[in-house]
C-alpha cells in the first residue's frame, strides 16, 4: 500500500524535493529556539542502578571511615536494615599523591568485616570527599584527580559504560520507586572542580595554638577559612551545575541531596557551602526556580553529627542532617547559627525513614550511635517540603 508521501514522490519528484528543502530550512530557522526552550530545562534520565525498582522506606548514610581502625559501627548499621546506604565521602583516608598507596587504602577498607557484609547485602551509592579524593581539603588543582577518579570507580564497581565515567567528577543521580513513591538520590562532587579556599588576612598566625586555647576554655572553635566572595568561585563547576538543574526537574516525591560537606551550617569556618557564598545562594535559587519539592540535604565531613535548618529567604524550610564519622570524632564544637540539635561527638550514622501515606507521608531524619541508640530525631511532614506551602501572595 502506498502512503501519501510515496504518491507525492512518484508523481511529482520535484515537488517532493522542494517540500523536503522547505522543511529543512524551517527546522534550521527554529532550531535555536527549540534548543533554548529544551536546553537546561529538559529533565535528564537518572543513572542506572540495580535497585531502581525498589520502594525505599529506610536509607542509611555515613562518612569518615578510617580503614586502619576497628569499625564496630557496622553492627548498628546492619541492625537498622537500610534498603540503601549512601557513602558521603572520606570513605577511606588516602591522603596521598601515590596511587599505589591509594589503592592499598581501598583494599584495606574492603577487608573490614562489617563493611564487607553491608556491601554484599545492601545496595549502595557513593560520592567522595577530600581524603578519598586525594589530599586534605584538596580541590580542582589536585594533580592526581583523574587517576583517583578511575580508582574510585573501579573500587565501587562502576560499570565501564556508566555515564558517570564520562563526567568531570563522580556526581550521579538515581530515582528509586514508582510514581507517588519516588525517591531521588543526587550525589554531588564538591572536589573535582572546586576553586581554591581562602584564608582570612591577616589571619591567625598560629591557628593551632589559637584553636587549642579556645578549646581549653570550652569555647567554640571556628575553622581557618573565610568566605570566598568571588562570583566565579565554585565547588561544582558549570558542567555539574547544568546537570544538577536538569536533575531537579526530574519528577520525584522525596529528593535526598548527598553533599560531602555541610550545606546549611553557618558559619563553622571549615569547608562547607558557607565558604562559597554565590554557590550557596545559587543552590537555594535553583530549588526555588525549579520548584523542586521534597529536598532534604544529607552531609558529612565534620567528625560529629548535627541537624541544621534554614527557614529564612528559602522556598520552604530546608534541612541538613550531618552524620560523621563512622570512626572519626572531633572533640570541639564549631559555630553554626542554623543548628537545631545537640552535637553528637561519637561514631554515628544517619538514617532517613519514609512513611508512605499519600498526602500524609512523613520523612524522619535520625542520627544513630554505634549502640543503636537514636541521638537525634526529627519528623517532617512531606507536605511541608514544598514551595506551595510557603509561596503565597
Amino acid at each position: 500500500m502506498l502512503n501519501a508521501g510515496s504518491v507525492i514522490s512518484s508523481r511529482h519528484p520535484w515537488s517532493h524535493r522542494s517540500l523536503v528543502i522547505a522543511c529543512a530550512l524551517t527546522l534550521v530557522a527554529i532550531a535555536p529556539t527549540v534548543r533554548a526552550e529544551t536546553g537546561a530545562g529538559t529533565a535528564e534520565p537518572p543513572d542506572p542502578h540495580p535497585a531502581l525498582d525498589r520502594t525505599l522506606t529506610r536509607i542509611g548514610f555515613g562518612s569518615c571511615a578510617e580503614g586502619g581502625k576497628e569499625q564496630p559501627i557496622w553492627e548498628a548499621v546492619l541492625a537498622a536494615k537500610p534498603e540503601l546506604f549512601l557513602f558521603l565521602g572520606d570513605n577511606i583516608y588516602g591522603d596521598t599523591r601515590d596511587m599505589t598507596v591509594l589503592r592499598a587504602k581501598y583494599a584495606e577498607f574492603a577487608q573490614q568485616p562489617g563493611f564487607a557484609r553491608l556491601r554484599s547485602t545492601t545496595p549502595i551509592a557513593v560520592t567522595w570527599d577530600d581524603h578519598d579524593f586525594g589530599e586534605d581539603d584538596a580541590g580542582g588543582d589536585y594533580p592526581q584527580k583523574e587517576t583517583s577518579r578511575q580508582i574510585f570507580f573501579d573500587f565501587w564497581g562502576e560499570p565501564a559504560d556508566s555515564p558517570r565515567r564520562a563526567r568531570d567528577g563522580v556526581y550521579a543521580s538515581y530515582v528509586f520507586g514508582p510514581p507517588g513513591r519516588r525517591v531521588q538520590v543526587i550525589m554531588l562532587d564538591l572536589r573535582y572542580n572546586r576553586t581554591p579556599l581562602v584564608k582570612p588576612e591577616p589571619g591567625v598566625r598560629n591557628y593551632r595554638s589559637w584553636a587549642w586555647g579556645r578549646y581549653k576554655k570550652g569555647l567554640e572553635v571556628p575553622g581557618p577559612y573565610a568566605r570566598n566572595t568571588d562570583p566565579k568561585a565554585t565547588m561544582l563547576g558549570e558542567r555539574q551545575w547544568q546537570w544538577f538543574e536538569r536533575q531537579l526537574e526530574t519528577p520525584a516525591d522525596v529528593r535526598l541531596i548527598g553533599s560531602s560537606l555541610q550545606v546549611l551550617a553557618d558559619f563553622p569556618g571549615w569547608e562547607g557551602w558557607s565558604l562559597f557564598a554565590h554557590d550557596q545562594q545559587r543552590l537555594i535559587d535553583l530549588i526555588r526556580r525549579t520548584r523542586a519539592n521534597g529536598v532534604v540535604f544529607l552531609s558529612g565531613d565534620m567528625h560529629y553529627a548535627e541537624l541544621s535548618k534554614l527557614d529564612v529567604n528559602v522556598p520552604y524550610a530546608l534541612w541538613d542532617l550531618t552524620s560523621s564519622g563512622l570512626t572519626e570524632v572531633w572533640p570541639a564544637a564549631t559555630p553554626n547559627a542554623n543548628r537545631v540539635s545537640d552535637v553528637i561527638r561519637e561514631p554515628n550514622f544517619g538514617l532517613v525513614e519514609i512513611d508512605w501515606q499519600g498526602a500524609r507521608t512523613t520523612v524522619t531524619l535520625s542520627v544513630v550511635d554505634q549502640h543503636g541508640t537514636r541521638r537525634i530525631e526529627q519528623r517532617l511532614p512531606l507536605a511541608d517540603l514544598s514551595a506551595r506551602s510557603v509561596d503565597r501572595p
